[in-house]
C-alpha cells in the first residue's frame, strides 16, 4: 500500500513524536526501532509485509543533522557533499585548481597523509600540485587544530645555518633574533649554527625550549664554493648526530628575517619553497640547468616549479638525500668540465623526487619587490646580499 499524500508530508513529524515517547528527551541514546507502514524490510532482519523497520542511533540532533544531508543529496543528485576528510577535499583542490600558464605533468606519486588543519580557501593561487602535495599559503590552514595535532607528539625541530665571513658580521645576529621569536615557537629547537670563527657568534641566548650548538670550519678549507662546502658541511653533521636529535631539519640561508611566525604548517617529509619570482613566471623561462651534459639538466618544456635554495627542509633522512644527490652531481659536472649552481641541482633533485609540502612565496620574499596581490602575508623576508640591512 502507497503511503498517502498527507502521510509523506508528516512522516518526520511522527518519527518525532515516537522518539520523544521512547526517550522521554530530545535525545535517543542507543537505538530505537520505530515501524511505519509502506516502506520494505531487507531480508536480513525479516519484518511484515509493507513493513520498514527505522533505527535512530546516537542523539536526536545528530540523527536530524543526518536526515538533512540525505534530502539535500536527493535534491541534488549529481553533486555529492564533501567530508571531512583529507584525501577527499585534496582531490577536490587539484580539480578545481589553475595552472596559472605551468605545464602540469601527470603523476601517479602521492603525498604523506596530511594532518588536519589544513584547507583550501585560495582560489587565486595554486594550493595543490599535481601529485596532491599541499602548496602552503596564509588562508589554507587552522593554526589551532594543527597545534592541537602536533603538541603531544613530543617532536624537537632542527634548524641549521651557515654564517662565515662578512656574512656572519652582517646578517647572522638579526637572523638568530628572528628566528628565536618566530621559528616553532612552543616546540622544542635546535639551531645548528655554523661559523668560521666563534668570536663571530653574536651575543644572542637561546629561548624557552631552544639550543644552540655552535661549529667551527676548519680554516683550509675556506676557499671553497661556499654552497659546496655549506651542503657537506651539513650532511656530515647529520650523519654524525642531527638525525638521533631531531625529527625535522630545516636549512635557511642567513640573510633572512623572520616576520611572524612559521610553525608545524611547514613540516612535511621533503618541503621545498617556491622561488618568490620565478613563481609567477611560465615554466619556459625557468632558468633551470639546460646544458645536456650537466647533472642537473631539465630538457625544455619539462619541470614542476622553480624552487628557492635559500629554504629547504624535511626528515633528516630527506635532506640528507638531496645533499647526496647534490655532491653525486657537482662531482660528475667537475668531470665533464661544467660547473652548474647548487640551485640548479636542487631544482633537478626535486623534478625527479617531488616534495611532499611546498612553501609558497610568503616563506621566503626577497623585499627588493613589491608583494603582488598573492602574497597576502610576508612570513620571511630575503635581503639581496649586495645591500645593507635598512
Amino acid at each position: 500500500m502507497q503511503l498517502g499524500a498527507m502521510v509523506k508530508e508528516n512522516l518526520w513529524w511522527q518519527l518525532e513524536n515516537a522518539a520523544r515517547q521512547l526517550s522521554g528527551t530530545w535525545s535517543v541514546r542507543g537505538s530505537c526501532g520505530l515501524l511505519l507502514p509502506g516502506y520494505h524490510h531487507s531480508s536480513r532482519d525479516p519484518c511484515p509485509t509493507g513493513v520498514r523497520l527505522l533505527t535512530v542511533r546516537g542523539s536526536w540532533k545528530s540523527f536530524r543533522e543526518r536526515r538533512s544531508r540525505r534530502r539535500r543529496r536527493q535534491a541534488s543528485p549529481g553533486v555529492r557533499e564533501q567530508r571531512c576528510c583529507p584525501q577527499h577535499w585534496l582531490q577536490t583542490a587539484v580539480r578545481g585548481c589553475s595552472d596559472s600558464g605551468r605545464s602540469r605533468l601527470s603523476c601517479s606519486q602521492t603525498s604523506e597523509q596530511e594532518p588536519p588543519g589544513l584547507k583550501r580557501r585560495r582560489p587565486d593561487v595554486i594550493t595543490t600540485t599535481d601529485w596532491l602535495a599541499p602548496v602552503i599559503w596564509e588562508g589554507t590552514f587552522n593554526r589551532r587544530v594543527l597545534g592541537k595535532h602536533y603538541r603531544n607528539r613530543n617532536l624537537t625541530m632542527g634548524l641549521a645555518v651557515f654564517a662565515i665571513g662578512r656574512i656572519a658580521d652582517q646578517y647572522l645576529e638579526r637572523f638568530l633574533e628572528s628566528a628565536k621569536k618566530h621559528f616553532m615557537t612552543g616546540y622544542r629547537v635546535v639551531f645548528y649554527i655554523t661559523v668560521d670563527d666563534l668570536d663571530k657568534m653574536p651575543d644572542v641566548d637561546p629561548g624557552p625550549l631552544q639550543t644552540f650548538q655552535v661549529f667551527t670550519l676548519r680554516e683550509e678549507i675556506w676557499w671553497q664554493d661556499f654552497n659546496l662546502l655549506r651542503m657537506r658541511n651539513l650532511g656530515e653533521h647529520i650523519v654524525q648526530h642531527i638525525q638521533g636529535e631531531v625529527d625535522f631539519l630545516f636549512s635557511m640561508a642567513t640573510n633572512q628575517i623572520f616576520q611572524s611566525d612559521v610553525g608545524v604548517e611547514t613540516l612535511g617529509a621533503s618541503v621545498a619553497q617556491l622561488h618568490a619570482w620565478w613563481y609567477f613566471k611560465s615554466t619556459k623561462d625557468f632558468p633551470y640547468e639546460r646544458r645536456r651534459r650537466s647533472a642537473a639538466y631539465i630538457p625544455y618544456g619539462k619541470g614542476d616549479f622553480y624552487y628557492d635554495s635559500a629554504f629547504v627542509g624535511g626528515t633528516p633522512q630527506q635532506v640528507l638525500n638531496l645533499i647526496e644527490e647534490y655532491l653525486k652531481g657537482v662531482l660528475q659536472d667537475k668531470q665533464n668540465g661544467l660547473n652548474s649552481s647548487y640551485e640548479n641541482h636542487l631544482n633537478k633533485y626535486f623534478f625527479l623526487n617531488k616534495p611532499t609540502k611546498l612553501l609558497s612565496p610568503e616563506y621566503n620574499w626577497d623585499v627588493t619587490f613589491y608583494p603582488p596581490p598573492q602574497v597576502q602575508f610576508v612570513k620571511v623576508a630575503q635581503h639581496p646580499k649586495r645591500r645593507p640591512w635598512p
